[in-house]
């Protein structure tokens, strides 16, 4: 990979592994093998002509398919809840993309803080053009025979991905609101009486006292720490929000230690920068100072002290409902049009001048950052905000609590932030078109090093049905981040809160979640240690001409497909197998089937209580006894599935789940298939008294039985 540094860009810190990293001096050097072009007037311009066949994989967090060509992106972390098919950004600027043609592969990073626009053959249908607001950028470029070994190579060069606590991987339930701690014990109680896994509960904006950052309402909450630490025998960790602005109030020791330390962005006159969002007026730390990282990151302490050890971080593109300045201008403007006959552009006017308000441009230009006695414009930094307020939390925890890991994720993000934490995919909504959309989304987050990620199960807005959350569910049963998230007002969408029928087959759903416990989080850190991804496009695995097609399979770790369902009332789905694999037909009551397809395309039946997936051939998946907590999970017996030729094996990461530096062990199974007779052996450090196998072979015979270790 090599860099050019155009002017004189801002050191963004996403990239830290400079070992296979070379800096050129001279532009045509980083042009010329790429196919680039470069201008460079006001703004910096890069283009590239595309073939028919060129496809254009990445940007992370963003609308439409896999593959980005023929759309039009924009990179600016934005508070927007409607993800609809137009949307140019969402919460997330990840920069990074590869162009995969049949000739040598191209990879880019645009190391480029504020507003980038990637016109991906929308405007010209044969070229790639983006355009970057400024003229002070890094720009990453590197090729390569395949599209997988650029993208490992950058995973490298950002380094490694957040790793969380193991229970992170359990289930989460969340919803804004659950207004005090007897409807949280009232949620424990559900999911204990339905016998539904889950380890952690959600405290939305309403745990705080006035929407106060780092304070308790002990009204709702009494007795915080001892409720806390009762939750927890009872095997649920609460996770409360954190939001970036924090409250103008007197006698609220934020806002005093941070007005009076200068930890707050500030505006032209060097006066604390006033927006409203929760609480109302609020100012918003400076997290890209240092030292403003560190007295907020700190603080999470006072709820880390209380038996806290995981938080989400929200609102941080930074998201500004409004600003005094632009209100009272909005006010003044409706005034001057009342009692008056308000034409059609008479009345859009007046209509924009408010709906206008939130989160613009010109409120994001008005108030700065401070960092080794320069002033920086926020417009100009602004894609590093959350990142940064995210970073803040991560390096202090790193600090105070060296050997421990703790949940963390976010809602805005740039790239580098996923060493410090995670992200969800944002306020989505229930529609069946934002399951499609998270389905394909995902390997884009990962090719930009986010390993630790979902979406809001059911979506966050509108009212799910019963339909859609079970097959949303079957999906994420695969994500890492497995996060029930609804928006107040909406259906209740916990799994227990529908009819009998579907409450039992989501409680399957999510035992089968934890049966794949180990499986899925062996699967993670595997990806995480060797810089691959955990979800791939067809594509990325396999060079059959059809495979560039399919963006509604995905390939999952080492040797499973995903083909999942995602439209309502279907009874079945098309498939195409780029090989031959064997089906893995998953039911409610914790049954399933073993079936083998040959390479090509198939339709295959399945009901709303079956999902399909797929194992390749010669590979084994390892499940685990189900139990109700991550934390009580062994791996004393274990089930093996499989699919075996000749001979096939899988060997299981494990760690203590919780140390900050893990002492992996692995656990390596192995089984032969040799003149119709099965066998199994095993090797590694994890001890296990039972495997218990069922696995079927190439000419379609089924072998079970027990392998006592």
């Amino acid at each position: 990979m090599k860099f050019y540094d155009i002017g004189q860009p801002f050191e963004t810190e996403a990239i830290v592994n400079f070992e296979d990293i070379i800096q050129v001096d001279d532009i045509n050097t980083l042009l010329d093998k790429t196919q680039f072009n470069m201008e460079i007037d006001e703004k910096v311009v890069l283009t590239y002509k595309l073939t028919s066949e060129d496809q254009i994989f990445g940007l992370g967090e963003n609308m439409r398919g896999i593959n980005k060509r023929g759309g039009i992106y924009e990179s600016f972390c934005t508070d927007d809840p409607s993800h609809q098919p137009d949307r140019k950004a969402l919460y997330g600027a990840h920069n990074f993309f590869v162009v995969d043609r049949k000739e040598e592969k191209v990879g880019c990073f645009i190391d480029f803080p504020t507003k980038v626009e990637f016109d991906f053959g929308f405007t010209h249908k044969d070229e790639l053009k983006i355009t970057i607001e400024g003229k002070d950028v890094r720009v990453y470029m590197t090729t390569a025979s395949t599209v997988t070994s650029i993208v490992s190579g950058f995973l490298k060069a950002i380094g490694p991905s957040f790793m969380p606590p193991k229970w992170a991987f359990g289930f989460q339930q969340s919803r804004w609101s659950y207004p005090n701690a007897d409807s949280i014990k009232d949620i424990a109680e559900k999911f204990k009486a339905s016998d539904i896994p889950c380890d952690t509960i959600y405290l939305d904006i309403d745990y705080m006292k006035d929407f106060k950052n780092f304070t308790v309402d002990e009204g709702r909450f009494p007795n915080f720490k001892s409720f806390v630490s009762e939750m927890k025998a009872d095997g649920f960790r609460l996770i409360p929000i954190i939001d970036a602005g924090c409250k103008i109030e007197d006698d609220y020791f934020i806002y005093e230690e941070g007005v009076q330390n200068r930890y707050y962005c500030e505006d032209a006159n060097n006066k604390p920068f006033v927006g409203a969002v929760w609480p109302g007026k609020v100012h918003f730390p400076d997290f890209i100072n240092p030292e403003t990282r560190k007295w907020f990151g700190d603080h999470y302490s006072i709820l880390v002290d209380q038996g806290i050890e995981g938080f989400w971080n929200d609102m941080n593109e930074p998201a500004i409902f409004y600003s005094e300045k632009r209100l009272k201008e909005a006010i003044e403007f409706a005034g001057d049009k009342k009692d008056k006959n308000l034409g059609i552009y008479d009345f859009f006017d007046l209509k924009d001048h408010f709906m206008g308000l939130s989160n613009s441009d010109e409120d994001y230009k008005t108030f700065n950052h401070r960092l080794d006695g320069k002033t920086y414009n926020h417009f100009d930094l602004h894609n590093l905000y959350g990142y940064n307020m995210t970073r803040a939390a991560g390096e202090a925890f790193e600090r105070n609590y060296p050997e421990k890991r703790m949940l963390l994720f976010s809602r805005a993000s740039y790239i580098g932030m996923h060493r410090y934490g995670g992200i969800w995919t944002g306020d989505n909504h229930a529609w069946w078109e934002h399951l499609i959309l998270n389905i394909k989304m995902m390997p884009s987050l990962n090719m930009c090093g986010f390993l630790y990620s979902g979406a809001d199960i059911g979506g966050f807005g509108g009212h799910a049905s019963g339909e859609l959350l079970t097959r949303w569910s079957q999906f994420a049963v695969y994500t890492p981040l497995f996060r029930n998230h609804a928006c107040m007002g909406t259906r209740h969408q916990e799994p227990f809160s529908f009819e009998p029928e579907t409450t039992g087959v989501l409680r399957d759903t999510v035992r089968y979640r934890y049966a794949m416990m180990n499986h899925v989080y062996s699967e993670f850190m595997m990806a995480r240690e060797n810089n691959t991804m955990l979800f791939r496009p067809l594509t990325f695995d396999y060079e059959d001409t059809h495979v560039s097609q399919i963006e509604d399979q995905l390939m999952y770790g080492s040797h499973m497909m995903l083909a999942p369902i995602y439209t309502p009332n279907a009874k079945g789905r098309y498939v195409y197998l780029p090989e031959d694999m064997m089906l893995w037909r998953i039911r409610s009551n914790e049954s399933y089937d073993l079936e083998n397809y040959s390479f090509g395309h198939h339709y295959i039946n399945a009901e709303t209580h079956e999902w399909l997936t797929f194992i390749k051939k010669n590979h084994l998946v390892l499940l685990n006894e189900v139990k109700n907590n991550v934390e009580d999970i062994t791996l004393e017996e274990l089930h093996v599935i499989g699919f075996i030729d000749d001979k096939g094996s899988y060997t299981l990461y494990t760690d203590d789940g919780i140390s900050r530096e893990p002492s992996p062990t692995y656990l390596t199974i192995e089984a032969t298939y040799e003149n119709g007779i099965l066998k199994l052996s095993h090797s590694g450090e994890v001890g296990c008294k039972n495997i218990h196998f069922d696995i079927m072979t190439m000419d379609q015979k089924r072998h079970k039985g027990v392998y006592h270790v």
